[in-house]
C-alpha cells in the first residue's frame, strides 16, 4: 500500500513497474537509475508521503498534525500546550475548514474521515469513505470537503454543515487542489498523464494532458493557474484554468512540493533529488534562482507577511529559511526527526512540521524578521 512506502521509494517502485509493463518506453534510463539511487541510498525513515500531514488554523492559531503510526492527531495550542486526539487507523492527511472550525482527517487504514471540533479538539463524527483515502482539500465558499482515494474510482465529497458524504465517480486520484471561486476541483493520479478539472456543481469532468508522474500541485488565484511538479521530467507544468494553455518550466531533479507567495507572485519548487529550491517568477514563467537547501527537501511553505520561505528537509532533520526579498538563506533550524510536511501561521510567524519520527508535531523555534523587515 502507498502509505507503507516513502516518497523516493514509491517513485522507484512505480517507475520500475511501469518499465516492466512497457508503459514508459521513452523514459530515460538515467532518470530511472537516479530515482532508484535516491530510494536505496537515502530513503527517509517513516511511512507518510503527503505534505498534507500538518495544518495551522490561522483563526485559532492551533497547529494539527497526523501521527500515522499511533492513529492520532497531535495538537499544539496557541499557548504552546499540547493534546492528542485519537482518530482512525493510519491517518495520512488533514485539512481545516475555518468557517466551522472543524478539522477533517483522512484515515487511510480504516477508510474513513474523522471530524474534529476545533473548539474542544474532540472527534465529533466519523464518516465512512472509500478505499485508502489519501489527500484532502476544502472549498470554504461552498462548504465542501473533497477526499481523494488512490484505489477507488471515486472522490469522497463531504458537506461540512451536516458531515454527510457521497462518492463522486470521477476516478481514483492522488493529488488535489481547488479553485474555490470557480468551484473547480483539480485531480491528478501519479500514473495518469491527464489532469482532471471537475465542476463542483455538476460533477462534469474535463481532461488535459500534462504528463504522468505529477506529485506536488498548487493553485494560484491571482494568475488563475495551476502549477504541478513533474517528478520525472524535472519541470513545473503551468495550466491556465480559463484557456487550458500549458507551459513547462525547467527546475531541479525530482520536484515534489510547491508553494506560492501571492504578495510577490513567485512560485517555490522543492527539488528532492538535487536538494535545491527553484524560485519562479509567475509573470514571466521563468526560474530566476536556484538555491541550495538541506538534505532531501520534501515540503515548502511561505510566510507572505515577512516574505520568508521555509523548507522541510526530511533527511536533514531541519528546516531551511530563505529570505524571499533577496533569495538568500537566513538560517537552518532543527526540526525533529524526519520533517516531511510544514506550515506557518502567517500572523504569528510560528512554523510547525509533521515528522516521520519524534515528535510527530513540532513547533520549530525560528527567528524571523518583523513585518517591517527588522530583525
Amino acid at each position: 500500500m502507498r502509505r507503507q512506502n516513502t516518497f523516493a521509494h514509491v517513485i522507484s517502485l512505480r517507475l520500475a513497474a511501469a518499465l516492466r509493463a512497457g508503459a514508459l518506453c521513452g523514459l530515460s534510463l538515467a532518470c530511472t537509475a537516479a530515482c532508484h539511487a535516491q530510494a536505496v541510498s537515502g530513503a527517509p525513515r517513516g511511512r507518510l508521503i503527503t505534505s498534507m500531514g500538518v495544518a495551522v488554523n490561522p483563526s485559532t492559531h492551533k497547529a494539527y498534525a497526523v501521527d500515522e503510526r499511533n492513529g492520532d492527531v497531535m495538537v499544539i495550542n496557541s499557548d504552546g500546550t499540547k493534546r492528542t486526539v485519537k482518530v482512525g487507523a493510519n491517518p495520512i492527511a488533514l485539512a481545516i475548514d475555518r468557517k466551522t472550525n472543524k478539522i477533517y482527517v483522512a484515515n487511510t487504514g480504516s477508510g474513513s474521515i474523522s471530524v474534529i471540533d476545533g473548539a474542544s479538539d474532540e472527534v465529533v463524527a466519523t464518516i465512512p469513505g472509500e478505499a485508502h483515502p489519501y489527500a484532502i482539500a476544502v472549498n470554504d465558499i461552498t462548504g465542501t470537503v473533497y477526499v481523494t482515494n488512490t484505489y477507488s474510482d471515486a472522490v469522497t465529497v463531504i458537506d461540512v454543515h451536516t458531515d454527510t458524504a457521497h462518492p463522486l465517480k470521477v476516478g481514483g486520484a492522488d493529488g488535489i487542489a481547488i479553485d474555490s471561486r470557480t468551484n473547480t476541483i483539480f485531480l491528478t493520479h501519479y500514473e495518469d498523464p491527464d489532469l482532471r478539472l471537475v465542476d463542483g456543481a455538476t460533477g462534469s469532468v474535463r481532461k488535459i494532458s500534462v504528463g504522468a508522474h505529477i506529485w506536488g500541485m498548487v493553485f494560484d488565484e491571482d494568475s488563475g493557474s495551476l502549477y504541478l511538479a513533474h517528478t520525472v521530467t524535472a519541470e513545473i507544468v503551468s495550466v491556465n484554468e480559463k484557456t487550458l494553455a500549458v507551459h513547462t518550466i525547467p527546475v531541479g531533479q525530482i520536484p515534489c512540493a510547491l508553494a506560492v507567495n501571492p504578495a510577490t507572485q513567485r512560485l517555490y519548487a522543492v527539488n528532492y533529488g538535487d536538494e535545491t529550491l527553484s524560485v519562479i517568477d509567475l509573470r514571466s514563467l521563468r526560474a530566476i534562482a536556484t538555491l541550495p537547501v538541506g538534505h532531501h527537501p520534501q515540503a515548502v511553505t511561505v510566510d507572505p507577511i515577512r516574505s520568508i520561505i521555509y523548507i522541510a528537509n526530511v533527511h536533514g532533520n531541519s528546516v531551511t529559511a530563505i529570505d524571499g526579498r533577496n533569495n538568500r538563506m537566513i538560517r537552518v533550524f532543527a526540526a525533529g526527526e524526519g520533517p516531511y510536511a510544514i506550515d506557518v501561521d502567517a500572523k504569528t510567524g510560528q512554523v510547525f512540521t509533521a515528522n516521520y519520527g519524534i515528535p510527530a508535531l513540532m513547533q520549530v523555534k525560528v527567528e524571523h524578521r518583523a513585518a517591517d523587515g527588522t530583525e
